[in-house]
């Protein structure tokens, strides 16, 4: 398994869930990987678990010194990042409405973090990539793709605009070696969506709305992201890649 021997790779959102799933996979694979969370605390522990290929990235991504500090320690290091995954994200459940129910300030978290976050991750990652070339990678949602979403306005929203933005930075840097693509998992148990996987209730209502018939784990993710990282995924631009079990194509 060293399909990323020789590469760095920068993940958002990596202490825990799909993130560190992917963490440890690059590592497997043969990557040196930062780890890049908020909670330094739970970076700490994720860096412990996968070991001396890990180093840590204590960044918030909707704060833009915070990212820029992130990237410039890691050129410092000599950890400078050629693949990027843009994985941290935030669904505020009980809070996210349908439009008329949802309030600003419940809008704007979101779009902070999910949107502006993004944006934030990929302007610093294309300026540490601008003459060597690399591979982004977003995490996207099968509700920025379809309707499926119609109860969290906010979460749907941000995800659609992730997948523009990466399909524009996609077309913008092309001739300069840099990659970007989305990966578009289906619902899938991490600590993010525990709301729904403590109600069997709704639990059963969206696994029933998978053709494949079960819920995503982080696990399912980790191989798309590999190839797009990957020597593999050379010619892969712009585009979305699902992981949804089907869920976007109903």
């Amino acid at each position: 398994m060293t399909r990323l021997q020789g590469k760095t790779a920068l993940i958002t959102g990596a202490a825990t869930g799909i993130g560190f799933a992917v963490a440890a996979r690059f590592a497997r694979e043969g990557a040196r990987v930062l780890i890049g969370d908020r909670d330094a605390d739970a970076t700490a522990a994720a860096v412990e678990r996968i070991g001396e290929a890990a180093r840590a990235a204590v960044l918030d991504i909707s704060d833009e010194s915070s990212v820029a500090a992130a990237f410039a320690d890691a050129e410092a290091a000599g950890w400078t990042p050629d693949v990027v995954v843009a994985n941290a994200g935030v669904q505020l459940f009980g809070q996210d409405a349908p439009i008329a129910d949802l309030d600003l300030a419940v809008w704007q978290r979101t779009v902070d973090v999910n949107l502006t976050g993004t944006f934030l991750t990929i302007k610093h990652a294309v300026r540490a990539m601008h003459d060597t070339g690399g591979s982004i990678i977003v995490t996207g949602s099968p509700t920025g793709i379809n309707g499926e979403g119609r109860a969290f306005t906010a979460y749907s929203a941000t995800k659609a605009g992730i997948h523009g933005l990466s399909r524009t930075v996609a077309a913008a840097y092309a001739d300069r070696g840099i990659r970007v693509n989305t990966v578009v998992p289906a619902y899938t148990e991490t600590s993010l969506v525990t709301t729904i996987t403590d109600d069997p209730e709704a639990r059963a209502a969206i696994i029933g709305r998978i053709p494949l018939g079960r819920a995503g784990a982080p696990e399912d993710v980790e191989g798309i992201m590999v190839f797009l990282a990957s020597d593999d995924g050379a010619f892969a631009t712009g585009s979305l890649f699902a992981v949804d079990g089907g869920m976007s194509t109903l």
